[in-house]
Formats: structure tokens, sequence, C-alpha cells
């Protein structure tokens, strides 16, 4: 089961809700993946496609139990590679569906005229639960999370520009950064971030899976933490034992071409002691030193003798 579905089958069992709250997560999941039919004599039917049978038992129970609608449900397979079950939800002209999808906020009339309504209400979401309902039917209807083990992104998909930015809109009033963007003939609302995934999460009442995504996340960042540890550690390993063998090569050069008795002693100390301790810290061969020195000290000694060492193999050319 993908996570995606976790958290939708999640969110499904939240059913106990009151008329308002029932009207916004309605109005969201229709107006995201409903689809109505126009027939003559302005008659009118109305249909949901989903893969997902929890999100069918919900919309059936939801229009059952506050409008009395007793929608008729079919199920056949999907085109989809898969070969899923498809469940589709009618409803049809005899349950007073005009007047059912004015109040959804789906169609909207003037003058007699019947036309549908892609904005996303003010009475519809006047006030915090209708707000959060209408998110967590909008995730339900278009929704998609990405397994956080593999990246972090949640979106959903609408097929209105207007009405994609008015979601977008509503989401961030929960302080979320979400974008829009168009996707060939969809418009996506979605969010990348890993700790707003969390808030919006929390806000559609995904609670288990919000503890589920951040266990992930922070295993995740301790082992991206000790990644950096470990690549640090071993980039610092490395430069420390390449400075080690050129300084050892240079030592070597002046005692082959001069002898190391021709430098100043403090000098001829710490080269003598550099070719007898080859694996030792710059710290370390300082405090060897009588009387000891600190890094600072022993290293610009080294340096000292490899720019002497650097001059002897320009005049050696």
């Amino acid at each position: 089961m993908s996570f995606s579905l976790k958290v939708k089958n999640e969110i499904c069992r939240n059913v106990n809700v009151t008329k308002k709250e029932a009207v916004a997560e309605l109005s969201a999941i229709m107006k995201v993946s409903g689809t109505i039919s126009f027939k003559g004599k302005g008659g009118c039917s109305f249909k949901i496609s989903t893969e997902n049978p929890a999100i069918t038992r919900l919309v059936f129970k939801l229009l059952k139990e506050y409008f009395h609608v007793h929608a008729k449900i079919l199920v056949k397979k999907s085109n989809s590679l898969k070969k899923n079950n498809l469940y589709i939800l009618i409803i049809e002209e005899k349950d007073d569906i005009k007047d059912l999808l004015i109040t959804l906020g789906i169609l909207k009339e003037q003058n007699g005229i019947f036309t549908i309504d892609y904005s996303i209400s003010d009475k519809i979401v006047e006030d915090e639960k209708s707000k959060r309902a209408y998110i967590r039917g909008a995730f339900l209807g278009g929704g998609s999370i990405s397994n956080p083990e593999k990246t972090y992104h949640l979106e959903f998909v609408t097929h209105n520009e207007g009405y994609a930015k008015e979601l977008s809109n509503l989401i961030n009033q929960y302080k979320l950064l979400s974008k829009v963007i168009q996707r060939k003939n969809s418009y996506i609302v979605y969010i990348k971030e890993g700790e707003q995934i969390v808030d919006l999460l929390n806000i559609i009442g995904a609670h288990s899976s919000l503890l589920q995504f951040e266990n992930i996340r922070i295993m995740k960042e301790m082992r991206n933490n000790v990644n950096r540890i470990v690549n640090c550690e071993t980039a610092n390993l490395s430069k420390t034992v390449n400075a080690a063998v050129r300084q050892i090569e240079s030592i070597k050069l002046i005692q082959r071409e001069i002898g190391l008795q021709r430098l100043p002693k403090n000098l001829r100390d710490a080269a003598e002691l550099r070719l007898k301790y080859s694996d030792e810290s710059l710290k370390e061969l300082g405090q060897m030193l009588n009387p000891p020195v600190g890094k600072s000290g022993i290293n610009h000694r080294l340096r000292k003798i490899e720019k002497i060492a650097e001059e002897l193999r320009k005049e050696g050319r």
C-alpha cells in the first residue's frame, strides 16, 4: 500500500463531522474529482470516479446522512495498467441534484441559468473547521503524497487555474508556501518542504501518517548528518595524510641534497620528528619537541622545510 493511500484511508475514517464540515468536504471532493452531465430539459447528473473504496464509502455516507441522497455505486475494472477496481458513485436527477450542487458550491444559478462554479465560496469555508474539512476533501479528491523515504512532495491535481490558485491561497492561510504550476492540461498545487507537509497532514487530520512521516524524516536527517560528519572526517584525514606525505618527501629531498644538519636546529628537530613519526598529527608532533610548541608552530616549521625543498627542486632543474 502506498503512503498516499494510507493517508487517504486514515482521513476517510474521520466521519464524525458537522453538517457544515460535511458540506465543505463534499464540495472539495466533488469539485476536484467529479463530473457533471447535463441532459435535455435542464436535467443533469453527477458522478465521482475513484479507485479508493474508502472515499466512495465516505461520500456515500455523507450524502445519505446529511442530504438524504442515496447515490448509486457501480464497480468496474479500471483502464490503468494495474487493472484495479474503479468505483463510480452516481447522483441522479431524481435526488434534487441541482439544489444539492448549489448548496455544495458546484453550480450557481443566475436568471434561471445554471453554470459551473469554479470558485471556493466564502460561505463554505467561513470557519476554521470548514477550512480544514475543505482541504481534506481536496486531498481525497485529487491529492497525493510521495513516499517520504524517497522524496518530500505533496500535491493536489485540479483542472482549473483559478480554482487551483484559490485552493493554494486557502492552504497558505495556515502559513504554508504552496505553489501552483501547470502540468499538461492540469493545474497542480504542490508543497515540497518536509516540515510544511507535516503541517498539512496535521490540518487534514492524518495524525498517524504524520507520526510515520516525522519518524522517517528524523531518520533521514540523522543519516544525512552522519554522512556529512563521516565525509568531513574522511576529507580531513585525507588532507592530513597528503600533507604528511608531502612533508616527508620534502624532508628526504633535503636530506639527499644538502643533509638535514644544514637546517637550523628548530627546523632540523621538526624534520627528524616527522620522519620518525610519519603518522602523528601536527599537534602530537609539537608536543614531542623540547620545549613543546602548538599546532601552528610545528606547521610553520614544516612549511619552511617545504619551501626550502621547493627551492632545491628549482635549482636542480
